[in-house]
Order: structure tokens, then C-alpha cells, then sequence
């Protein structure tokens, strides 16, 4: 019996609904013919992460019978996916801190501190922010799994990032959100990701969907790439790759605030996380590109690191849905910004501006899905749906133009909070 990957709180509704899961390849029992899926009243298809010796293989999409899908199916569809570079794990791990941010969602972060205290490696630690905090639900939380718990008072999620980067005891510290459930090897996906150069500063992880309910979930996952970078890379700002032309303004590319580890004297000596950016600022967002990108400019490197795996919950109502568009658009526009602020990054933003604008206004939408499964596109056929998550979409780019009055905003700020502090 296969379990999902996340627990879902309603059933499935339309044809875009997928079971989500992973298979470890080498636990499968040979002598059978059918794998059970737990939970799958309801589901048509099964979309299955695969996972061979510790390796993140790809996808495969499979029908659903009887709650059930057929192993010979999966075993051929899984021979053909890739095999990618795996890195060795290191002969010692790394002591790490795993900082996680919240704010009044003491449901969601007992998930996450379930799947994190239950971590497969040999020395870490678990701290909870709580950022701006109104209620005493998330202290009770952290309590109940015993986990370090320390208190951000002014609302921003980069504010929580630095009392997190600050409380932190070990020299490598991971982030991750509050609706997630991390994978029982994450820590080893990252540790490998840092293994793979003595320059390596930062690792991101791969975030797939850890739940497709509904057509706006579905919307969600085409929209972003995070679940879709299945290939190990580096990036360094002296050798830049050859296909991606607008790099190192490379948005999705990086990974995401949801699942990415830093060296922590490295982002503390960079002046650590702008708070100006992240929810919880006028900003909403941007936080996490943002020191992706600063890491690099600084001269060093960042891994791709697949192996480390973290599931995300994606928003299922329009409502959140067009609050996380007006995040994302907004953050992005805040960014950019802020590059333009700077000589170095504003002269190579310059030369890819083009690139640029072409994919804001014409941003992809793509799946990962089995192309032979004619049925398997995450577009919803209900017209109505389909127009509002269109009006959604152009309400994200526009907030791209909204963003940069947002980010002077909140930097002058923080300048005149910094003057108000300085005795007369």
C-alpha cells in the first residue's frame, strides 16, 4: 500500500485531479502486479515521483483501477526516464539547522514539524519562527514536538529568516515553509548538493506538488517550475550556462524560498535576508531570488540539488489563489527594483531585458505529465474557472508594475526607522 504524498482535507474534483505519491523503486515487491494506493477514491490518474537508490528519477503518470495501478505499466515507464549525475553522499555530514517560519497556522505547521522531527540524519536541529505572533497556537505546536522556539515581533518574513539565521547553532541552515512535508532524506539531498564544490554556498531542493485536488491546484503547478528542475546543476556567475540567456536573472530556476539551505556565515556577512522583501512587508515576496541571486554576484556557488525533497501544498480556492499572484508579482517587481539600484546587476539585467519581457508577458505553462497521455493537460475545462485564473494571471504581471513604488516604500521605511533609533 502506497500512502500519498500529503494528506489531502477533501476529495477530488475534476478531471485535473491527480493522486500524488512516491515510489522507491527498490521497495516495490517483484512478485507483484498492482500497487494499492491509499486514499484514491475519487482519482483517474495517479502522477508518481520515482526514486531509485536515493536518486530522483522523474515522473510517471499512470491510470487508476480500483484504487489500484498496474507495476508492469510503471516499471516500463520508469526504465525510461533519465538517469541523472547523482552526488556522492559526503563520508561526514554536516550539522545543520533547519529554520522554520510561520505565522498563525498552528494546523498546517504540526504537518510540517511531523515530517521534519522524523528526519532521517545524524545531527540536526528544528527551529520554529513565529513571526509577528497573535495567539499562542504556534508556541503550543513547537512545544508538543519539543523543537526550539523563538519569536520574530515585527511582521516579514525576511525578519523571520534573520531571527531564524541568527538563532541558529550550526554552520549550514535550511528553510522551509510551514505547508510543506519534507521528505525523510532532505537533509541528505542537501548535504549532497554542498558536497559538490568547496564554493558552494547555497542549495535548493526540488518542491513537487504534494496535491493536486482541483483545477486551481492544477493551474498552480503549471504555472511554477520548482517541481520540474529534476536535472543536479551549479551555478556560478563566471561560468554562465549556455541555455539559459537572461542567467543570472533567472527566475524559478534557482528553486525557492519553500526548500533551500545556505552556508550561514556566508549570507550573515552578505548583511543576511532583505527586509524589505517577503510576505509580510508591502512587498509580499522576492526575498528568496533575491538572495539567491546575491549569493551568486558574490562569487559563490549554488547547487540544484534534486535528492533533497520537500512536498508543497499548493492554494485551492481562487481567493488564495489570486493573494499568492499578487505575492508573486509583486515581489518580483520589488526585485527588480532593487537590481536596477545596482550598477553590476542593473548593466547584465540591461543587455537580457528583452528575454526578459518576453517571458513575463508569455510566461509557460508546462507539466510533467506522460505526453502519451492525451487526457493529461492541467487546464481546466470548465470556462468559467478557466477565465477567472486568466483574469488571475494578468493581475500577477501587473502587479510586477506596482512592485517597485511597494519596494521604495518599505526601504524608506526602514530608513526612517533607523533614525527614529538613533539617540538625539
Amino acid at each position: 500500500m502506497l500512502n500519498p504524498a500529503m494528506p489531502s482535507p477533501a476529495g477530488p474534483s475534476g478531471r485535473d485531479a491527480r493522486w500524488v505519491g512516491l515510489v522507491e523503486l527498490a521497495d516495490l515487491d517483484p512478485a507483484a502486479t498492482t500497487l494499492d494506493l491509499a486514499a484514491a477514491d475519487g482519482y483517474w490518474l495517479a502522477r508518481l515521483l520515482i526514486r531509485d537508490a536515493g536518486v530522483v528519477r522523474g515522473y510517471v503518470t499512470l491510470p487508476i483501477t480500483d484504487g489500484r495501478v498496474d507495476l508492469a505499466d510503471l516499471r516500463t515507464r520508469a526504465a525510461r526516464l533519465p538517469v541523472p549525475d547523482a552526488a556522492p553522499e559526503p563520508d561526514v555530514l554536516p550539522a545543520m539547522s533547519v529554520v522554520v517560519c510561520t505565522r498563525e497556522r498552528p494546523a498546517m505547521l504540526r504537518e510540517a514539524l511531523g515530517s521534519l522531527v522524523a528526519l532521517d540524519y545524524p545531527d540536526f536541529e528544528v527551529i520554529v519562527v513565529d513571526n509577528a505572533p497573535l495567539t499562542t497556537g504556534t508556541a503550543e505546536v513547537a512545544a508538543a514536538f519539543g523543537v526550539r522556539y523563538v519569536v520574530a515581533p515585527v511582521a516579514g518574513l525576511s525578519r523571520a529568516r534573520n531571527t531564524g539565521l541568527a538563532a541558529a547553532r550550526n554552520g549550514i541552515v535550511a528553510f522551509t515553509d510551514d505547508d510543506v512535508v519534507v521528505d525523510h532524506q532532505w537533509l541528505r539531498g542537501l548535504a549532497k548538493g554542498f558536497a559538490r564544490g568547496a564554493d558552494i554556498a547555497c542549495v535548493s531542493g526540488l518542491v513537487p506538488s504534494g496535491e493536486l485536488r482541483n483545477a486551481v491546484q492544477a493551474y498552480f503547478d503549471a504555472r511554477v517550475s520548482w517541481s520540474k528542475v529534476l536535472t543536479p546543476r551549479q551555478f556560478r556567475l563566471s561560468a554562465p550556462p549556455s541555455d539559459l540567456p537572461m542567467f543570472p536573472f533567472c527566475v524559478g530556476e534557482y528553486g525557492t524560498g519553500a526548500n533551500f539551505a545556505v552556508r550561514a556565515d556566508t549570507v550573515r556577512a552578505l548583511g543576511g535576508f532583505d527586509e524589505a522583501l517577503g510576505v509580510g512587508t508591502r512587498t509580499k515576496g522576492g526575498e528568496d531570488l533575491d538572495i539567491f541571486t546575491r549569493v551568486l554576484f558574490a562569487g559563490h556557488g549554488l547547487a540544484i540539488e534534486p535528492a533533497a525533497l520537500v512536498w508543497h501544498r499548493h492554494r485551492d480556492d481562487l481567493d488564495a489563489l489570486r493573494a499568492q499572484a499578487i505575492g508573486y508579482g509583486r515581489g518580483l517587481g520589488a526585485w527588480l527594483t532593487k537590481v536596477a539600484t545596482r550598477p553590476r546587476p542593473l548593466g547584465m539585467a540591461l543587455a537580457r531585458a528583452p528575454q526578459a519581457v518576453q517571458r513575463l508577458v508569455h510566461k509557460p505553462m508546462t507539466t510533467v505529465e506522460d505526453p502519451d497521455l492525451a487526457d493529461a493537460v492541467p487546464l481546466s475545462d470548465d470556462d468559467a474557472l478557466a477565465a477567472e485564473i486568466g483574469r488571475i494571471g494578468r493581475l500577477e504581471l501587473l502587479q510586477v508594475l506596482v512592485g517597485p513604488g511597494f519596494y521604495l516604500a518599505e526601504q524608506a521605511k526602514r530608513i526612517t526607522s533607523r533614525r527614529a533609533a538613533v539617540p538625539a
